[in-house]
Protein backbone atom coordinates (compact mmCIF):
# COMPACT_ATOMS: atom_id res chain seq x y z
CA UNK A 1 0.00 0.00 0.00
CA UNK A 2 2.52 1.99 -1.14
CA UNK A 3 0.48 -0.99 -0.10
CA UNK A 4 3.17 1.83 0.55
CA UNK A 5 0.14 -0.34 1.24
CA UNK A 6 1.33 -1.83 1.95
CA UNK A 7 -1.50 -2.81 -1.29
CA UNK A 8 -3.27 -4.31 -5.97
CA UNK A 9 -4.49 -9.18 -4.33
CA UNK A 10 -8.02 -13.03 0.32
CA UNK A 11 -9.34 -15.44 1.52
CA UNK A 12 -12.32 -16.76 3.03
CA UNK A 13 -13.61 -15.87 -0.39
CA UNK A 14 -10.65 -17.65 -1.88
CA UNK A 15 -10.35 -20.43 0.61
CA UNK A 16 -9.44 -22.84 -2.13
CA UNK A 17 -5.95 -21.34 -2.16
CA UNK A 18 -4.25 -21.62 1.27
CA UNK A 19 -5.97 -21.50 4.60
CA UNK A 20 -5.31 -17.82 5.05
CA UNK A 21 -7.18 -14.75 6.07
CA UNK A 22 -6.04 -11.93 3.83
CA UNK A 23 -2.96 -9.70 3.83
CA UNK A 24 -2.73 -10.23 7.57
CA UNK A 25 -1.54 -13.82 7.21
CA UNK A 26 0.61 -15.45 9.85
CA UNK A 27 4.34 -14.77 9.64
CA UNK A 28 6.00 -17.96 8.47
CA UNK A 29 9.49 -16.61 7.81
CA UNK A 30 10.88 -19.02 10.37
CA UNK A 31 9.35 -21.94 8.52
CA UNK A 32 11.98 -22.23 5.83
CA UNK A 33 11.06 -24.14 2.73
CA UNK A 34 12.92 -27.45 2.40
CA UNK A 35 13.49 -26.54 -1.25
CA UNK A 36 14.78 -22.98 -0.96
CA UNK A 37 18.41 -22.61 -1.94
CA UNK A 38 18.68 -26.33 -2.68
CA UNK A 39 21.81 -26.40 -4.80
CA UNK A 40 21.62 -28.47 -7.93
CA UNK A 41 17.96 -29.30 -7.47
CA UNK A 42 15.28 -28.11 -9.88
CA UNK A 43 13.26 -26.49 -7.15
CA UNK A 44 11.84 -23.01 -6.62
CA UNK A 45 10.26 -21.46 -3.55
CA UNK A 46 7.79 -18.62 -4.05
CA UNK A 47 6.47 -16.25 -1.41
CA UNK A 48 2.67 -16.18 -1.42
CA UNK A 49 1.04 -12.96 -0.27
CA UNK A 50 -2.44 -13.48 1.06
CA UNK A 51 -4.50 -11.22 -1.20
CA UNK A 52 -5.99 -13.04 -4.12
CA UNK A 53 -4.33 -11.04 -6.92
CA UNK A 54 -0.90 -12.00 -5.62
CA UNK A 55 -2.05 -15.58 -5.25
CA UNK A 56 -3.11 -15.56 -8.90
CA UNK A 57 0.42 -14.60 -9.90
CA UNK A 58 1.90 -17.48 -7.94
CA UNK A 59 -0.67 -19.98 -9.20
CA UNK A 60 0.17 -19.29 -12.85
CA UNK A 61 3.93 -19.09 -12.28
CA UNK A 62 3.86 -22.33 -10.31
CA UNK A 63 1.82 -24.12 -12.96
CA UNK A 64 4.21 -23.16 -15.74
CA UNK A 65 7.34 -23.87 -13.71
CA UNK A 66 6.04 -27.34 -12.93
CA UNK A 67 4.35 -28.30 -16.19
CA UNK A 68 6.58 -26.57 -18.75
CA UNK A 69 9.99 -26.35 -17.08
CA UNK A 70 9.93 -29.42 -14.85
CA UNK A 71 10.56 -27.71 -11.52
CA UNK A 72 9.24 -28.67 -8.14
CA UNK A 73 7.68 -25.56 -6.63
CA UNK A 74 7.18 -24.89 -2.94
CA UNK A 75 5.16 -21.94 -1.66
CA UNK A 76 5.50 -20.19 1.70
CA UNK A 77 3.01 -17.68 3.06
CA UNK A 78 4.75 -14.65 4.53
CA UNK A 79 3.52 -11.15 5.44
CA UNK A 80 4.74 -8.33 3.22
CA UNK A 81 7.63 -6.94 5.26
CA UNK A 82 8.87 -10.23 6.77
CA UNK A 83 8.90 -11.62 3.22
CA UNK A 84 11.83 -9.35 2.44
CA UNK A 85 13.87 -10.88 5.24
CA UNK A 86 12.92 -14.38 4.11
CA UNK A 87 13.94 -13.49 0.56
CA UNK A 88 17.23 -11.98 1.68
CA UNK A 89 18.13 -15.12 3.63
CA UNK A 90 17.16 -17.47 0.81
CA UNK A 91 14.18 -18.98 2.59
CA UNK A 92 12.20 -18.00 -0.47
CA UNK A 93 13.52 -17.37 -3.97
CA UNK A 94 11.06 -14.78 -5.25
CA UNK A 95 8.30 -12.33 -4.38
CA UNK A 96 6.03 -11.81 -7.39
CA UNK A 97 4.01 -8.81 -6.23
CA UNK A 98 5.32 -6.00 -4.08
CA UNK A 99 3.49 -2.72 -3.61
CA UNK A 100 6.51 -0.62 -2.72
CA UNK A 101 8.67 -0.75 0.40
CA UNK A 102 11.43 1.86 -0.01
CA UNK A 103 13.00 1.09 3.36
CA UNK A 104 13.31 -2.60 2.52
CA UNK A 105 14.64 -1.80 -0.93
CA UNK A 106 17.34 0.43 0.56
CA UNK A 107 18.32 -2.17 3.14
CA UNK A 108 18.40 -5.31 1.04
CA UNK A 109 19.03 -4.09 -2.52
CA UNK A 110 21.29 -1.09 -2.04
CA UNK A 111 23.08 -1.88 1.21
CA UNK A 112 23.17 -5.67 1.68
CA UNK A 113 22.78 -6.54 -2.02
CA UNK A 114 21.04 -9.79 -1.12
CA UNK A 115 17.95 -9.01 -3.21
CA UNK A 116 17.59 -7.79 -6.78
CA UNK A 117 14.67 -6.26 -8.65
CA UNK A 118 13.12 -8.88 -10.90
CA UNK A 119 11.30 -6.38 -13.10
CA UNK A 120 7.77 -5.07 -13.28
CA UNK A 121 4.77 -7.37 -12.93
CA UNK A 122 2.90 -5.38 -15.58
CA UNK A 123 0.16 -4.38 -13.16
CA UNK A 124 -0.20 -0.93 -11.60
CA UNK A 125 -1.65 -0.90 -8.12
CA UNK A 126 -3.50 1.92 -6.43
CA UNK A 127 -4.87 2.27 -2.93
CA UNK A 128 -7.59 4.71 -2.03
CA UNK A 129 -10.87 5.28 -0.25
CA UNK A 130 -13.96 4.05 -2.05
CA UNK A 131 -17.72 4.18 -1.68
CA UNK A 132 -20.16 1.96 -3.55
CA UNK A 133 -21.17 3.55 -6.85
CA UNK A 134 -24.87 3.35 -5.96
CA UNK A 135 -24.18 5.68 -3.01
CA UNK A 136 -21.98 7.99 -5.08
CA UNK A 137 -24.79 8.38 -7.63
CA UNK A 138 -27.21 9.36 -4.88
CA UNK A 139 -24.73 11.76 -3.27
CA UNK A 140 -22.14 12.88 -5.87
CA UNK A 141 -20.36 15.22 -3.46
CA UNK A 142 -19.32 12.30 -1.22
CA UNK A 143 -16.53 11.63 -3.70
CA UNK A 144 -14.62 14.65 -2.38
CA UNK A 145 -12.96 14.14 1.02
CA UNK A 146 -13.97 17.65 2.08
CA UNK A 147 -17.60 16.49 2.21
CA UNK A 148 -17.07 13.23 4.11
CA UNK A 149 -18.01 14.67 7.51
CA UNK A 150 -21.41 15.52 6.05
CA UNK A 151 -22.05 11.79 5.68
CA UNK A 152 -20.43 10.52 8.88
CA UNK A 153 -23.79 9.74 10.52
CA UNK A 154 -24.90 7.65 7.54
CA UNK A 155 -21.62 5.74 7.57
CA UNK A 156 -21.32 4.96 11.27
CA UNK A 157 -21.64 1.39 12.55
CA UNK A 158 -21.73 -0.35 15.90
CA UNK A 159 -17.95 -0.73 15.68
CA UNK A 160 -17.09 2.88 14.85
CA UNK A 161 -17.88 4.44 18.23
CA UNK A 162 -20.41 7.05 17.09
CA UNK A 163 -18.22 8.21 14.22
CA UNK A 164 -18.35 7.32 10.55
CA UNK A 165 -16.67 4.01 9.76
CA UNK A 166 -13.65 3.76 7.47
CA UNK A 167 -13.37 0.03 6.82
CA UNK A 168 -9.83 -1.31 6.49
CA UNK A 169 -8.58 -4.86 5.97
CA UNK A 170 -5.66 -6.27 7.92
CA UNK A 171 -3.64 -4.20 10.40
CA UNK A 172 -0.54 -5.63 8.69
CA UNK A 173 -1.20 -3.58 5.56
CA UNK A 174 0.90 -0.47 5.05
CA UNK A 175 -1.94 1.95 5.53
CA UNK A 176 -1.93 5.68 6.20
CA UNK A 177 -5.59 5.79 7.13
CA UNK A 178 -5.36 6.63 10.84
CA UNK A 179 -3.05 9.54 10.07
CA UNK A 180 -5.26 10.69 7.21
CA UNK A 181 -8.37 10.71 9.39
CA UNK A 182 -6.55 12.71 12.06
CA UNK A 183 -4.71 15.13 9.78
CA UNK A 184 -7.74 15.84 7.58
CA UNK A 185 -9.89 16.36 10.70
CA UNK A 186 -12.45 13.77 9.71
CA UNK A 187 -15.14 12.47 12.04
CA UNK A 188 -14.32 8.84 11.26
CA UNK A 189 -12.94 5.78 12.98
CA UNK A 190 -10.71 3.29 11.18
CA UNK A 191 -12.13 -0.19 11.76
CA UNK A 192 -10.01 -3.19 10.77
CA UNK A 193 -11.92 -6.19 9.51
CA UNK A 194 -8.84 -8.39 9.97
CA UNK A 195 -8.27 -9.64 6.45
CA UNK A 196 -9.10 -9.05 2.82
CA UNK A 197 -11.59 -11.90 2.94
CA UNK A 198 -13.41 -10.46 5.96
CA UNK A 199 -13.43 -7.03 4.37
CA UNK A 200 -14.91 -8.44 1.17
CA UNK A 201 -17.60 -10.24 3.17
CA UNK A 202 -18.60 -7.01 4.91
CA UNK A 203 -18.69 -5.00 1.70
CA UNK A 204 -20.82 -7.64 0.00
CA UNK A 205 -23.24 -7.59 2.92
CA UNK A 206 -23.51 -3.80 2.70
CA UNK A 207 -23.98 -3.95 -1.07
CA UNK A 208 -26.69 -6.63 -0.85
CA UNK A 209 -28.78 -4.27 1.27
CA UNK A 210 -27.68 -1.18 -0.73
CA UNK A 211 -26.26 0.32 2.45
CA UNK A 212 -23.56 2.99 2.20
CA UNK A 213 -19.99 2.30 3.28
CA UNK A 214 -16.57 3.91 3.06
CA UNK A 215 -13.66 1.56 2.61
CA UNK A 216 -9.92 1.49 2.15
CA UNK A 217 -9.60 -0.49 -1.07
CA UNK A 218 -7.27 -1.02 -3.97
CA UNK A 219 -7.10 -1.79 -7.63
CA UNK A 220 -6.75 -4.14 -9.35
CA UNK A 221 -9.19 -6.27 -7.38
CA UNK A 222 -11.80 -8.69 -8.67
CA UNK A 223 -14.57 -7.54 -6.29
CA UNK A 224 -15.12 -4.33 -8.25
CA UNK A 225 -16.52 -6.50 -11.03
CA UNK A 226 -19.38 -7.43 -8.69
CA UNK A 227 -19.62 -4.37 -6.46
CA UNK A 228 -18.84 -1.26 -8.54
CA UNK A 229 -17.08 1.33 -6.42
CA UNK A 230 -16.17 4.98 -6.88
CA UNK A 231 -13.04 6.52 -5.44
CA UNK A 232 -13.17 9.39 -2.98
CA UNK A 233 -10.70 12.08 -4.01
CA UNK A 234 -8.15 12.78 -1.28
CA UNK A 235 -5.66 15.70 -1.41
CA UNK A 236 -3.41 15.03 -4.44
CA UNK A 237 -0.36 12.85 -4.00
CA UNK A 238 2.98 14.61 -4.39
CA UNK A 239 6.40 13.01 -4.15
CA UNK A 240 7.39 12.85 -0.49
CA UNK A 241 3.99 13.79 0.93
CA UNK A 242 3.84 10.41 2.69
CA UNK A 243 7.45 10.45 3.93
CA UNK A 244 6.43 11.03 7.55
CA UNK A 245 3.77 8.43 8.48
CA UNK A 246 2.39 10.69 11.22
CA UNK A 247 1.95 13.72 8.98
CA UNK A 248 0.42 12.12 5.90
CA UNK A 249 -2.42 14.22 4.49
CA UNK A 250 -2.41 13.16 0.84
CA UNK A 251 -3.68 10.41 -1.42
CA UNK A 252 -1.89 7.13 -2.01
CA UNK A 253 0.31 6.97 -5.12
CA UNK A 254 -0.16 4.75 -8.15
CA UNK A 255 2.40 1.98 -7.81
CA UNK A 256 3.79 -0.15 -10.66
CA UNK A 257 3.98 -3.52 -8.90
CA UNK A 258 7.40 -5.14 -8.82
CA UNK A 259 8.94 -8.62 -8.55
CA UNK A 260 11.99 -9.30 -6.41
CA UNK A 261 14.44 -12.21 -6.46
CA UNK A 262 17.01 -13.47 -4.02
CA UNK A 263 20.35 -12.25 -5.44
CA UNK A 264 21.97 -15.69 -5.50
CA UNK A 265 18.88 -17.23 -7.10
CA UNK A 266 18.83 -14.48 -9.74
CA UNK A 267 22.37 -15.52 -10.76
CA UNK A 268 22.19 -19.29 -10.42
CA UNK A 269 18.46 -20.02 -10.74
CA UNK A 270 18.72 -21.02 -14.37
CA UNK A 271 15.53 -21.35 -16.39
CA UNK A 272 13.36 -20.60 -13.38
CA UNK A 273 15.04 -17.27 -12.66
CA UNK A 274 14.92 -16.27 -16.33
CA UNK A 275 11.25 -17.21 -16.51
CA UNK A 276 10.30 -15.23 -13.40
CA UNK A 277 12.12 -12.14 -14.69
CA UNK A 278 10.08 -12.36 -17.91
CA UNK A 279 6.79 -13.11 -16.16
CA UNK A 280 4.65 -10.05 -16.87
CA UNK A 281 0.94 -9.82 -17.44
CA UNK A 282 -1.93 -7.35 -17.41
CA UNK A 283 -4.47 -6.27 -14.83
CA UNK A 284 -7.11 -8.07 -16.90
CA UNK A 285 -5.07 -11.28 -16.80
CA UNK A 286 -4.67 -11.12 -13.05
CA UNK A 287 -8.33 -10.36 -12.45
CA UNK A 288 -9.34 -13.24 -14.71
CA UNK A 289 -7.45 -15.75 -12.59
CA UNK A 290 -8.45 -14.05 -9.33
CA UNK A 291 -12.13 -14.37 -10.19
CA UNK A 292 -11.72 -18.05 -10.99
CA UNK A 293 -10.17 -18.63 -7.56
CA UNK A 294 -12.16 -16.30 -5.33
CA UNK A 295 -15.54 -16.19 -7.02
CA UNK A 296 -15.87 -19.43 -8.97
CA UNK A 297 -14.02 -21.37 -6.26
CA UNK A 298 -11.62 -23.14 -8.60
CA UNK A 299 -8.46 -24.46 -7.03
CA UNK A 300 -5.40 -22.29 -7.80
CA UNK A 301 -4.01 -25.01 -10.05
CA UNK A 302 -7.29 -25.38 -11.96
CA UNK A 303 -7.59 -21.60 -12.35
CA UNK A 304 -4.00 -21.39 -13.58
CA UNK A 305 -4.55 -24.22 -16.07
CA UNK A 306 -7.66 -22.57 -17.46
CA UNK A 307 -5.79 -19.30 -17.98
CA UNK A 308 -2.72 -21.05 -19.43
CA UNK A 309 -4.88 -23.01 -21.90
CA UNK A 310 -6.37 -19.78 -23.21
CA UNK A 311 -3.25 -17.59 -23.35
CA UNK A 312 -0.60 -19.76 -24.96
CA UNK A 313 1.09 -17.01 -26.98
CA UNK A 314 1.41 -14.83 -23.89
CA UNK A 315 3.17 -17.30 -21.61
CA UNK A 316 5.28 -18.77 -24.39
CA UNK A 317 7.08 -15.43 -24.47
CA UNK A 318 7.96 -15.81 -20.79
CA UNK A 319 9.66 -19.11 -21.64
CA UNK A 320 11.65 -17.44 -24.41
CA UNK A 321 9.84 -19.38 -27.13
Amino acid sequence: MTRTRKSYAAVAAAGALLAVTGCGAADMTKQASPFANARGAKTVTLSVQSWVGAQANVAVAQYLLEHELGYRVDTVQVDEVPAWDALSQGRVDAILEDWGHPDQEARYIKDKRTIVNGGGLGVTGHIGWFVPTYFAKQHPDVTNWKNLNKYADQLKTAESGGKGQLLDGSPSYVTNDKALVKNLDLDYQVVFSGSEAAQITQMKQFAKKKKPFLSYWYTPQWLTEQVPMTEVKLPPYKEGCDADPKKVACAYPKTPLQKYLNADFAKSGGEAARFLKKFQWTTEDQNEVSLLIADQKLSPEAAAKKWVDGHRSEWKAWLGE
